[in-house]
């Protein structure tokens, strides 16, 4: 049976879920010796990236699957709901812990939760086995197909959609303000941000960024007058493009509308990272332009400039183009995955007690 001390046991392995820069947008309380409640929230009010909470619910959906798999390793099976009514920004899931299977202490994937990472600078080239695809759609289930890109035509296809991508995002007033709030300079672990040497840029350019972001009018000066989108952009988007094996698209085959949606779209999308981990590949969420689509497709802003949602919206039909997608047609989550050395650097999380809440 479940009791307080394995829910503990869980909840430090849950912990280390994904979220878009390491927000970690839950808090957890264990209301008795089988159940436990999160208490979720997301960051639309602060953050551009978070369109209309969506990043934030794939980030649940991901904690969900964690907290699953955890339990697994207890031989808990997990079985979760919406607390109603339900509050769009503020979810509450209810779980429930309850004694599974004999066999639920076998899934592989269970052994990557800690390992699993991002890896923002380059792997190799060397092309995805066919055992990998296979694993890799046999982990995101028959509800989700997966888009490999994969031959160099196509990552410098991607490269060049991810290059301008990127001038928009360093030139978007509303992005600068998160930008400048993620990193944890001169780190190269944190608990709560992004750490300066898992960025992926080198040691020069990273102090030059640290300079130029303090203030907004640093930033345009260096976009205008002295190419400062350049260097990030060719460290940070052509490079790694070209330096993977693949960019995998996740794309479900039915409606991902609301808060549901997004959620299982955030446990398919852990499963595939994990799967990735599994088979000794690295991976690294390439969001953005999801993002910006997500705007453009709805018809929402992202910022006070015009010019880029008009960028937006030409680089929308510039990625269905690439894919061969419709243009009402949903994505939930893209990367780029290969091989390489286990990154130095790594985004860690807050400990277990700063993420507790209610009665201890």
């Amino acid at each position: 049976m479940a009791d307080r001390e394995t829910l503990m046991r869980i909840l430090e392995l849950g912990r280390w879920a994904p979220s878009g820069d390491n927000t970690q947008p839950w808090r957890f309380e264990i209301v008795d010796d089988e159940r436990i409640v999160v208490h979720g929230h997301d960051t639309r009010a602060d953050c551009v990236y978070d369109f209309a909470g969506r990043a934030s619910q794939l980030a649940h959906g991901a904690l969900l699957e964690t907290l699953r798999l955890a339990g697994g390793r207890f031989g808990l099976s997990m079985r979760w709901s919406l607390r109603t009514p339900v509050v769009e920004h503020a979810p509450v899931y209810e779980l429930v812990f309850a004694p599974g299977a004999a066999n639920l202490a076998d899934d592989p994937l269970q052994s990557c939760i800690e390992s699993r990472t991002v890896q923002r600078r380059a792997m190799r080239t060397t092309p995805l086995e066919d055992g990998d695809r296979r694993a890799l759609e046999a982990a995101v289930g028959t509800d989700y197909t997966l888009t490999f890109l994969e031959g160099f035509g196509e990552r410098l296809a991607v490269a060049r959609l991810l290059w301008d991508n990127a001038y928009l995002r360093l030139t978007c007033p509303e992005a600068y303000k998160v930008h400048r709030a993620i990193i944890e300079w001169r780190a190269r672990y944190s608990k709560d941000r992004i750490p300066e040497q898992a960025v992926g840029v080198d040691p020069a350019t990273a102090r030059l960024m640290e300079w130029v972001m303090q203030n907004w009018s640093r930033v345009e000066f260096f976009n205008r007058y002295l190419l400062g989108t350049v260097a990030p952009r060719i460290q940070l988007d052509v490079l790694p493009a070209l330096a993977c094996a693949a960019h995998v698209l996740m794309r479900p085959r039915r409606s991902m509308d609301g808060l549901l949606g997004h959620v299982e779209a955030g446990i398919a999308l852990q499963r595939l990272w994990l799967a990735a981990s599994a088979r000794g590949l690295l991976l690294q969420p390439e969001m953005t332009p999801v993002i910006f689509r997500w705007y453009a497709r709805s018809g929402t802003s992202i910022s006070a400039r015009a010019s880029i949602d008009e960028g937006a919206r030409r680089l929308a039909g510039r990625f269905e183009h690439l894919v061969g997608a419709r243009e009402g047609e949903p994505f939930a989550f893209f990367c780029r995955i290969g091989r390489s050395a286990t990154p130095r650097s790594r985004s860690l999380r807050l400990d277990l007690d700063e993420l507790m809440t209610g009665p201890r």
